[in-house]
């Protein structure tokens, strides 16, 4: 998948998640800080997030450890790679 489509992936996820919390759902792009920002997901939310991308993708960049990220963009490299 191209990093494109995976921010999109991203985008729709997030939006699921904050749908279900009863959040306003915001936009967001390579740039937005995933935790401790504005999104108002936590770090249950941000793992229920990369369990989805890893069955959306076929890929689990976490499986020899955790890698740091911060970003949606970030996240999305880890994908790509």
């Amino acid at each position: 998948m191209e990093k494109q489509e995976i921010l999109s992936a991203i985008q729709k996820l997030v939006a699921d998640i904050l749908e279900q919390k009863g959040l306003d759902v915001v936009t967001l792009d390579a740039s937005t800080e995933l935790l401790g920002g504005e999104l108002g997901i936590d770090s249950l939310d941000l793992a229920t997030l990369v369990r989805e991308l890893e069955e959306t993708t076929g890929r689990d960049p976490f499986s020899e450890g955790f890698i740091e990220f911060r970003t949606a963009g970030e996240l999305a490299d880890l994908y790509v790679r």
